[in-house]
């Protein structure tokens, strides 16, 4: 049994059912202001910026294994059980960070708790949303996953202020606080779609009809069976590698090479989210008009550009500048990869194989801050030296998309696939 309500479908109240998504997603994406409490866990406790790191390395390292079993669970109408038990776990986990007296409890609640409940609030909000905008899905989903990543806009300065007020602790329980309040009353007003919801007065266009019935998808294993997968795979880890690394350091980033102050590195952090928030509009919007893999393109020889000036630069005016295009690029990938994996492998079993693919976010999730932090300590403070290894990366990333461009593409072109020409 679902747990949609019983409503008729043209009378359902889809937009309290977005902004009741929104405040959920805005506590969950909060996960991009980490760096502003990366130095004052490690100051509080005396741990080294590397082992507090690990912290979130965890959590995004985590996500894929909820995601995949969170997929399963929407797609059985049960989005808001998933959205109220993501929300809440989220928040939860987040409280009791602020009780770690140690390595292993930092891990279990920031990293294993709240690292494993957020999927499920992501995948609830998202899958729902999905369904209950099908006459503005472009503009539905752009709000949803925008303020997702525009979330430490707000919080990176709240954490700071808080921290100086009281202390690193304290600001993560009056936080962790704050998210479950709002996770369990927006949780309390959503409501799963209606399977095939149809707004009032909106007649799916024949093309839309034509393609749901004849929908078809790959199923994981068949997936994973094709070279594009790996390719694409590939793109996934390398787009997000950069960003993440910045995420999760941009404050330490600032105050040891920049000679920032912590405030003014907290306000970084929020540029940085606000960057990533607008990427997955405007990004959006480029590859509408030349393509998702052009755009993965010239995305990746945005971030080689900036990675090489953060490496070679000690204005805090060009640190500014880099961290924007970085969280541009960091959200216009974000943006690009979940249309990429629809295109490529059907909407039957997107839940399941988005999941999957999200394994390549996780692993630049698991190299890419700790890469920084480890070169970063060694080197007094200078993350120059990680710096030059994403921007490599980048480099394999624009040859990988141009494999599956001139070998995949061109494949499947001869076949007369959508995805090609979507390309």
């Amino acid at each position: 049994m679902s747990d949609t309500e019983t409503v008729q479908s043209h009378d359902f109240p889809r937009w309290q059912i977005m902004i009741a998504a929104m405040f959920v997603m805005v506590c969950t994406g909060s996960i991009y202001a980490f760096s502003v409490l990366e130095g004052p866990l490690a100051a509080i406790h005396g741990w080294s910026a590397e082992q507090v790191v690990l912290a979130f390395t965890i959590n995004l390292a985590v996500a894929p294994i909820s995601m995949i079993i969170a997929g399963k669970i929407v797609d059985k109408n049960h989005a808001k059980l998933c959205v109220l038990i993501g929300g809440i776990g989220y928040g939860a986990g987040y409280f009791l960070t602020g009780f770690s007296t140690n390595l292993p409890m930092l891990y279990l609640t920031y990293g294993v708790i709240s690292g494993l409940a957020s999927p499920f609030a992501y995948s609830g909000c998202l899958g729902n949303i999905t369904r209950l905008f099908p006459d503005k899905r472009g503009l539905a989903m752009g709000l949803i996953t925008a303020v997702n990543g525009g979330s430490a806009i707000i919080f990176a300065p709240l954490l700071s202020a808080l921290i100086q007020q009281f202390n690193v602790l304290v600001a993560i329980r009056i936080v962790g606080f704050i998210f479950i309040v709002i996770c369990l009353l927006a949780g309390l007003l959503m409501k799963t779609a209606p399977v095939d919801y149809t707004p009032r007065g909106w007649t799916p266009p024949a093309a839309v009809k034509k393609n749901a019935e004849n929908s078809e998808g790959l199923p994981w294993y068949k997936m994973l069976g094709t070279f594009r997968f790996y390719l694409i795979f590939i793109m996934f880890a390398i787009g997000t590698l950069s960003g993440l690394m910045i995420a999760s350091n941009v404050a330490q980033i600032g105050e040891s090479m920049f000679a920032l102050s912590a405030t003014v590195a907290a306000f970084y952090v929020s540029f940085y989210s606000l960057s990533n928030c607008l990427g997955r509009v405007v990004w959006g919007a480029v590859s509408d008009r030349i393509g998702r893999y052009y755009s993965l393109i010239a995305i990746f020889a945005v971030l080689g550009i900036m990675l090489f000036l953060l490496a070679n630069t000690a204005s805090p005016i060009l640190l500014l500048i880099a961290v924007i295009f970085i969280g541009l690029c960091f959200g216009g990938t974000m943006g690009i990869m979940p249309t990429i994996v629809t295109e490529n492998f059907g909407v039957k079993f997107y839940g399941v194989n988005y999941g999957i693919t999200f394994i390549g976010y996780a692993v630049a999730a698991f190299f890419g801050p700790r890469l920084a932090v480890s070169i970063a300590a060694q080197n007094h403070g200078n993350f120059a030296g990680a710096f030059y290894i994403a921007m490599f990366c980048s480099l394999i990333g624009i040859a990988a998309t141009i494999v599956y461009l001139l070998i995949v593409r061109n494949k499947l072109s001869k076949n007369g696939s959508s995805t090609a020409k979507s390309a």
